[in-house]
């Protein structure tokens, strides 16, 4: 039993590293390919716990990424699968700013390093972009949901309320509007 436990934890490990080394773009542009290993490849957990995972992932202080990748390290292997994925998925991002750091003045200004920067940023905003499509497809099931979701977005990016307060009212609004749901389907009946 011991033997499984240390081949999952070193799995997570490995698969969180692979993770947070291959994906450049910050904690969203991750979200598609935890997805793909967890999900799809690994089998770990399914679809619809995933998109819980990054529901509270998101909904919580810190990087989604490393949220996220506690919340699937823990669900799996308890505290520690926990402390190995969060581990895996920094140190990556520990080691290539260190090198950065080291080789900073020789790179700074360099006109081929600023354009290959400026091509990740485009592909990164697909990368996000494809997690959104793929994240509301599943989310977003019926009107109510589709017009949360546009009034969060409106809220988000053209009266720049805080994201925080918008998980905090869609979650209420969601809580009322179900629980009202369900008291009118209940009286009906």
């Amino acid at each position: 039993m011991k033997k499984n436990k240390a081949k999952v934890l070193w799995d997570l490990f490995f698969t969180f590293f692979k993770i947070g080394a291959l994906t450049i773009g910050g904690g969203l542009a991750m979200l598609p390919i935890i997805e793909k290993e967890i999900v799809d490849k690994k089998g770990y957990i399914g679809k619809e716990e995933i998109v819980d995972a990054f529901a509270v992932s998101q909904s919580l202080p810190g990087v989604i990424a490393i949220n996220s990748a506690i919340y699937v390290g823990y669900r799996i292997a308890g505290f520690i699968g926990a402390l190995v994925t969060a581990f895996g998925v920094v140190l990556p991002s520990f080691i290539i700013i260190l090198l950065i750091a080291v080789l900073f003045s020789t790179v700074s200004g360099n006109p081929v390093i600023d354009k290959a920067l400026t091509g990740a940023k485009a592909g990164i905003a697909g990368v996000i972009a494809t997690a959104v499509v793929r994240l509301g497809k599943r989310v977003i099931k019926d009107i109510f949901a589709s017009v949360l979701a546009v009034a969060a977005f409106v809220m988000a990016l053209f009266l720049e309320i805080n994201i925080a307060l918008i998980i905090l009212l869609g979650a209420l609004s969601g809580l009322i509007f179900y629980r009202l749901r369900r008291l009118k389907k209940n009286g009906s009946a």
